[in-house]
């Protein structure tokens, strides 16, 4: 490949190493205003905002090969968030059935590999602990129904935790006994632990006493745009420790810049900080967030390969960004 030009380097690799992406918040608009995952849509607003940057074709357009999606209830507005997150997982199985074979959950390693070229595989994660209602049963149901990881904490304290920011923040509440409790469940199922939205101290506690790899679905890092939300060396170094993997979010806000140069930087810096297995791709697209200019939706992903091949990132670690990373964990972490 010594001939390759940069351009062409980055065109194989994304074609070599179909993407996969740790968070997107597609479901909800399914839920709210009927967004059939099958269709090709436009973002609805100016800049991208909110919403509409997920489908089936964008994914294969951009080259994925396996999307996670967030199953999201929000505590102030849902009564019932357990079985709203049950009717989001609902909601896809039928998208599934009616994509014509280019929609296929997956949940193992395994399934991922099987997935032909021009297939997505779609994967679930609950944002927020709320969803069990404190109840372990409620966790080892979704299990049952192939959830893949569940966020400790979303925008609200709950009984496993305090967020990063939201209603209920507390620098000096650390991970609760129902919380420590929950993670020992997750890892008995075969759930990955997911620490997007956790606090500070609570983040700690899980990388602490985990035995197994932990994620962080979608953030940024302070180590170049502070930010509460945003985590920091230490806790970097903590989920690298833990053998875990960070999701870089494509929004401008957590980014502290705009582009596509914006989210390369931060994935540098988790490498500089946490070694190269540590990075991966969490979008949050459809999750009420602005894009990044250049990644405003799933079809624009091969602009960040180019950018990354660009930046001078070698070919090991290209691959292991847009998939081998993710793919490691799953392995590490294989439902039960």
């Amino acid at each position: 490949m010594a001939s390759e030009n940069l351009e062409e380097k980055a065109r194989r690799l994304h074609a070599e190493y179909p993407a996969i992406d740790l968070h997107a918040d597609s479901l909800l608009w399914s839920r709210w205003v009927g967004y059939d995952l099958n269709k090709r849509h436009r973002p609805p607003l100016p800049w991208s905002f909110g919403g509409g940057h997920v489908d089936v074709p964008r994914l294969i357009e951009g080259g994925l090969g396996s999307q996670f999606f967030g199953l999201v209830a929000l505590p102030a507005l849902d009564d019932n968030p357990e079985e709203i997150c049950h009717a989001h997982i609902d909601r896809l199985e039928q998208a599934v059935q009616q994509s014509q074979g280019l929609l296929r959950r997956v949940q193992t390693v395994e399934d991922i590999l099987s997935l032909r070229r021009g297939e997505i595989g779609a994967l679930v994660g609950i944002e927020g602990a709320h969803c069990l209602r404190g109840r372990i049963e409620a966790l080892e149901r979704f299990a049952a129904r192939g959830v893949r990881y569940l966020g400790l904490c979303h925008l609200t304290r709950n009984a496993c935790g305090a967020p990063a920011i939201g209603l209920g923040m507390d620098p000096g509440q650390g991970l609760t006994n129902f919380g420590r409790k929950v993670l020992e469940c997750c890892q008995d199922h075969g759930v990955l632990v997911d620490l997007a939205h956790l606090n500070k101290r609570g983040f700690l506690d899980a990388c602490g006493m985990a035995r197994a790899p932990v994620i962080v679905s979608h953030t940024g890092v302070s180590g170049v745009h502070a930010l509460r939300r945003n985590i920091d060396d230490e806790q970097l170094r903590a989920v690298a420790k833990a053998g875990g993997v960070v999701g870089v979010i494509f929004c401008p806000a957590y980014l502290g810049n705009d582009g596509v140069e914006a989210v390369v930087d931060h994935l540098f810096h988790i490498i500089k900080i946490a070694g190269e297995d540590t990075p991966a791709l969490g979008s949050d697209w459809d999750g009420f967030i602005r894009p990044t200019r250049g990644l405003e939706d799933a079809s624009k992903l091969p602009d960040l390969t180019q950018a990354l091949v660009r930046r001078g990132l070698g070919e090991t670690s290209v691959a292991k960004i847009l998939r081998k990373n993710v793919l490691r964990v799953l392995t590490d972490v294989p439902p039960r």
